[in-house]
């Protein structure tokens, strides 16, 4: 049998006249796709053998009487997925993290991810360095995140847009993406409210110990580390680029609070030198003394009289009361109590024809205010003194937060004032003088006054 023939070329007519075989196509270049190989892979993964959602999530209150604000999710590998194992005994060592611009920024480029999948890592070697702090380092990783724009439970009252509804599953559904992407046991703790769990108040900390079971003796507190972008760092300019300034110092100020290291996202994971940093305010400034000798002494002057406060919410008026003037007898009128200025000068007037003094525990910011009081006196045919408490505006916003997150300290349970209380005190404000008709003006500088265990919360960051 003949050898079969070999196949014959085709040809086709060339640009110059001539015959010439056809030659293999050129390469294209190939196409960049953003779809990665997993997720085509997942896409066509029957819908029984896809990975299921591994993130638990529950709901927390502060207290019984209000509603839950902190979102709580848990995370936990299946069991070989990712070489990742639950630990057989507690991880003493914490490395915990802010989310955004520290663990993920926007994929998009915009400052707030404009939905669930708008994310990536903040930089490549993240997920990495979780990796290795879990697996190789021992320790538990948990992320504190402060989520304001989330509410769980709206007020059926209001009336909130659609989009605003269908922000706490999108959170849930970014936080599992990113969580399934780094595939080991870790929490997160994200608090919607302004309470006791929005950072750098120190509620989730607490959360995250029960939660784990750990003691204060239990925590490897030398080792143990928060990383976050909000340090407080101011703007400067490196190498002729400029850097802005944090947006706060939260997150430096939460560390302080727990009582571990804090670092920048980028000296943790970029091995960059410290930048300088500020805080607006710092109760370290306000330094705790036990000697009783350089507290300001007020004398009381007079058989019978009244004292009139002035000074911002917050100054310490009733502080100051009940541990000078209530000793010497003075009997307190508290607008916080009664409600109204006219009840206030009903009970004082009542107080003063039972022959007792009284003190005017409330703002008296400007002279008109205060001139009702001066009337009072002269009506009653009695002297009016003023005690004027010099204390500023961000301490006295300070205080107010200590007071109403301790219910130690809060004997009377009084509610969080808004920043309004403050700012409007500001704007009426007119300093006291002696011819509004005052005998005399007593000056009180502020000063903690308390026991050592009450300034060592009140030192702690609040705002």
């Amino acid at each position: 049998m003949a050898p079969p023939l070999p196949p014959k070329m085709t040809k086709r007519p060339a640009s110059d006249g001539k015959d010439r075989s056809i030659s293999p196509p050129p390469l294209k270049r190939k196409a960049q796709s953003a779809i990665s190989k997993s997720a085509v892979a997942n896409f066509f993964t029957p819908t029984s053998q896809k990975p299921k959602d591994r993130t638990t999530w529950i709901e927390r209150s502060s207290d019984e009487d209000t509603p839950a604000t902190l979102l709580v999710g848990k995370y936990i590998p299946e069991s070989g997925q990712s070489g990742a194992s639950l630990p057989a005994a507690k991880r003493r060592k914490i490395a915990a993290f802010d989310l955004d611009s520290t663990l993920i920024t926007s994929a998009s480029g915009k400052r707030h991810a404009g939905d669930a999948g708008d994310w990536k890592w903040w930089h490549h070697s993240v997920s990495g360095r979780l990796r290795q702090l879990y697996n190789d380092e021992e320790y538990q990783v948990v992320v504190f995140t402060n989520q304001g724009g989330l509410t769980l439970h709206p007020d059926p009252k209001a009336k909130e847009p659609k989009s605003h509804q269908a922000r706490v599953p999108a959170f849930k559904q970014k936080c599992n993406a990113v969580l399934m992407q780094l595939d080991l046991p870790a929490t997160v703790y994200a608090a919607t409210g302004k309470d006791i769990f929005r950072k750098p108040r120190p509620g989730m900390w607490a959360e995250m110990k029960k939660d784990y079971d750990l003691t204060e003796s239990e925590i490897d507190w030398e080792n143990s580390i928060f990383v976050g972008d909000a340090g407080g760092r101011t703007a400067e300019l490196q190498g002729g680029t400029a850097t802005s300034k944090d947006f706060s110092c939260a997150d430096r100020n939460f560390a302080h609070n727990v009582g571990i290291k804090y670092q920048t996202p980028e000296e943790f994971f970029l091995g960059e030198a410290p930048r300088p940093f500020a805080r607006d305010f710092d109760p370290a400034n306000f330094e705790y003394s036990e000697d009783d000798k350089l507290e300001v002494r007020f004398e009381k002057k007079n058989e019978k009289d009244i004292i009139l406060f002035v000074g911002p919410p917050g100054a310490g008026k009733s502080t100051f009361y009940w541990k000078q003037l209530e000793p010497l007898g003075y009997e307190r009128v508290n607008q916080d109590i009664l409600k109204s200025r006219d009840k206030c000068l009903k009970a004082a007037a009542d107080s003063l024809k039972d022959g007792e003094s009284v003190v005017i525990d409330s703002t008296n910011p400007d002279p008109d205010t205060r001139a009702q009081w001066v009337e009072l006196a002269i009506k009653m045919r009695v002297p009016i003194r003023c005690i004027w408490f010099r204390t500023p505006l961000q301490v006295c916003e300070h205080n107010d937060a200590v007071r109403h997150l301790n219910k130690e300290l809060n004997p009377e349970s009084r509610q969080s004032l808004p920043r309004l209380a403050f700012n409007g005190f500001a704007s009426r404000f007119k300093e006291p003088k002696p011819k509004e008709g005052f005998q005399d003006i007593f000056e009180v500088p502020f000063k903690f006054r308390g026991a050592k265990q009450e300034y060592d919360i009140w030192a702690r960051h609040w705002l």
